[in-house]
């Protein structure tokens, strides 16, 4: 199965437009992601994406996650706690420059920040 991502050297984002509520979050949290590359379809189980997910000062997700394909994370900027409990609060803290890498099937989160953040997320199927 090929990979469905174009050839796309270094170019300059736009990084005011293109931001969407990503899938999962509800939509007054203000969870935004832009997609960088590819297209996961996660009905037919296949195929490859890189995203940026913005996540605001003061969100906290309630529940964990998990999903079927491979997770890949990179926090870029600002603070990420995983692990807190329904009400935001617990949790282990992390600052930028942490990474972190899931199989499919695998529970994580909830999720909170204090200050927002950004991260860089590369979802994808293992090849057929």
């Amino acid at each position: 199965m090929a990979i469905n991502k174009l050839h796309d050297e270094f170019h300059g984002l736009d990084m005011a437009n293109g931001w969407r509520l990503p899938e999962g979050y509800d939509p007054e949290s203000g969870a935004q992601e832009l997609i960088l590359s590819g297209e996961l379809d996660t009905v037919n189980k296949r195929g490859s994406r890189t995203r940026l997910l913005r996540l605001p000062a003061g969100l906290f997700t309630k529940k964990p996650f998990v999903h079927d394909y491979w997770e890949e994370v990179f926090l870029v900027e600002g603070d990420l706690t995983v692990g807190n409990d329904e009400r935001g609060e617990g949790g282990k803290p992390f600052k930028g420059y942490t990474y972190a890498v899931r199989p499919p099937g695998a529970w994580h989160g909830p999720f909170k920040s204090n200050d927002g953040c950004v991260l860089l997320e590369i979802h994808y199927y293992d090849p057929a």
